[in-house]
């Protein structure tokens, strides 16, 4: 009887080593699943600055600074995940974000009010570069910009980032091939026009103009505009002129952002089309000084509806 007695006891041991070994298998499964699951919950995606960043797949909640980003991730249909942004300086196309926690001012976040936000994605644009380190303490920080010297490339860059971040590649695909049809229509028509385009910013009667590889020169290199003077300085606040200036190029159309009119201010002065001098250029006999939405063209660029807009202001102007 203690014989059997002991080989049972053994056998107990055995089958209980083999139900901890089933159990501990069972478990190390779980976690490589779990684990598994957790690195597909993760993107890489390379920012503006070249470098590549790990991000979590489908934030819940993000501050937005850069306006073609928030232009971008309402087109994607992923508006409810934006918890905050610059809401004084809204464009008025992405006016139904007015109602959003202001997260700062767009060259000034408000630090205490982003990290009482909790976020876990801060999206930034040139404006608030300086202060991106700072930003990477309250959660990661994604730095997207238009680069001058590609605008629609890096355009199409950031709209393809921004759907890889919100899991929606497909839907980001769709929309840069309506653009891309857009904008290669738009540029033969421009083109073929073989007329010459001057573009020009005005604020509070002050007039600047930009060439290719400016802030603006999506307009030439992305949609066909041809420059009326191709010798203008790249420079981010343009290459400042007088209208004698705009007289002795003589466009066949003057383009104009007025800037005032984006930030608010005093106008009165930037009727450009009224200028005595204006008038007498090919653009203003034949009525082709043609005012650019002013908002989109001042705070918005690189988003998917801001860049239909944009060529939509473009092509009227060959009409």
């Amino acid at each position: 009887m203690k014989r059997v007695k002991k080989w049972s006891l053994a056998s107990l041991v055995v089958v209980g080593v083999m139900m901890l070994g089933a159990c501990g298998s069972s478990s190390a499964t779980e976690d490589t699943e779990k684990s598994s699951s957790e690195a597909q919950e993760t993107v890489k995606v390379t920012d503006s600055n070249g470098e590549t960043l790990e991000l979590k797949s489908h934030p819940k909640k993000v501050v937005v600074f850069d306006m073609g980003a928030l232009d971008t991730i309402k087109e994607l249909g992923e508006a409810d995940k934006v918890v905050g942004a610059p809401t004084k300086t809204l464009p008025s196309y992405l006016s139904s974000f007015k109602n959003l926690e202001s997260a700062g001012g767009i060259k000034e976040p408000d630090m205490e009010k982003i990290n009482a936000m909790q976020p876990d994605l801060i999206i930034i644009s040139g404006r608030q570069q300086d202060m991106q380190k700072e930003l990477e303490n309250i959660a990661p920080t994604l730095y997207l910009s238009v680069d001058n010297k590609k605008a629609w490339e890096s355009t199409v860059e950031n709209i393809e980032t921004l759907g890889t971040v919100f899991d929606k590649e497909d839907v980001a695909k769709e929309k840069v091939d309506e653009l891309t049809t857009k904008r290669e229509a738009l540029e033969e028509i421009a083109k073929e026009s073989g007329k010459k385009g001057l573009m020009s910013l005005v604020n509070e009667g002050s007039l600047s103009v930009f060439g290719p590889e400016s802030r603006f020169g999506i307009i030439y290199e992305g949609f066909g505009v041809i420059p009326a003077d191709e010798a203008i300085e790249p420079s981010p606040h343009g290459q400042e002129v007088s209208y004698e200036y705009v007289l002795e190029k003589n466009p066949d159309i003057l383009f104009v952002v007025d800037r005032t009119k984006a930030i608010g201010g005093d106008d009165s002065k930037n009727n450009v089309a009224d200028n005595a001098l204006v008038k007498e250029t090919t653009a203003g006999k034949e009525g082709k000084v043609i005012s650019l939405t002013p908002d989109v063209w001042y705070l918005a660029g690189g988003g998917i509806k801001a860049t239909q807009m944009m060529m939509e202001d473009v092509e009227s102007a060959y009409k």
